[in-house]
């Protein structure tokens, strides 16, 4: 039987896409997960929706639970999990709003309140696939589902994920350009890593938006100044979900 678990951002944190919604409280081994679970179905089929950076984004990216939050989602019977999350864009053909079905993660975290991150220095990145056969179905249902709405989207996305609550200057931006990254993302490449390690299928779509730092000059962005705009297209991403998830078997 599937269950899908969505870990939300983008503004997703308390969507009204799901039938006969209800809140559970959980808390695993590893502590409380960012929010209480929301239960419900989409089309006929059951879904679990966990907000990665608590409800109105009020847990900055250092300080989610990632382990306890892949946790909750395992203990609640999820097959399948699938993350939606905002990017800013390292490419001038990704434009705002467009989706971006992520493959691949360099990992640029020097410090995680979880165990299995080494240390390791800024210009050795550690490059993270994501596992295959694991993500290959859902990535495959997620892509033709962006084809069948005519969503503008880039079938392959590698991510840069960076530590600390804001993105990156100008200076760190080219460099991530050089390694091959498409887009900036701050969250996501610790639950790849997490939700392979517990067998569970992982995707991940990222939509493109509008705080390009490297364009505007060395300050780096906030994340306060980031939530202000996680909101916006979101429309995109949730007629995404709502056509995809029924697919899912």
């Amino acid at each position: 039987m599937v269950k899908i678990g969505i870990i939300g951002g983008s503004g997703l944190d308390n969507p009204d896409i799901l039938e006969n919604p209800r809140d559970v409280e959980v808390n695993t081994k590893y502590g409380k997960p960012s929010s209480p679970l929301k239960i419900g179905r989409i089309k006929g089929v059951d879904v679990v929706l966990l907000a990665r950076h608590g409800r109105q984004h009020t847990i900055p990216p250092t300080h989610v639970p990632f382990r306890a939050n892949i946790t909750a989602l395992k203990e609640a019977g999820c097959t399948h999990i699938i993350a939606t999350t905002a990017v800013g864009s390292l490419r001038e053909e990704i434009g705002r709003g467009d989706l971006v079905i992520v493959d691949q993660f360099i990992d640029f975290t020097r410090r995680r309140d979880v165990s299995f991150y080494e240390i390791f220095e800024p210009h050795n990145p550690i490059h993270t696939p994501m596992a295959e056969p694991f993500s290959k179905p859902l990535r495959e249902i997620m892509i033709n589902s962006c084809e069948e709405l005519k969503i503008r989207h880039h079938r392959h996305g590698t991510v840069v994920t960076i530590e600390g609550a804001r993105f990156s200057t100008k200076a760190e931006s080219k460099m991530f350009r050089l390694w091959g990254a498409d887009i900036i993302n701050m969250s996501i490449a610790p639950e790849a890593i997490l939700a392979n390690e517990a067998g569970i299928p992982y995707a991940a779509v990222a939509m493109s938006t509008d705080y390009d730092c490297w364009k505007e000059g060395e300050e780096p962005v906030t994340w306060e100044a980031i939530v202000k705009i996680f909101g916006q297209n979101v429309e995109k991403v949730t007629k995404l979900l709502v056509n995809m998830i029924p697919k899912v078997r």
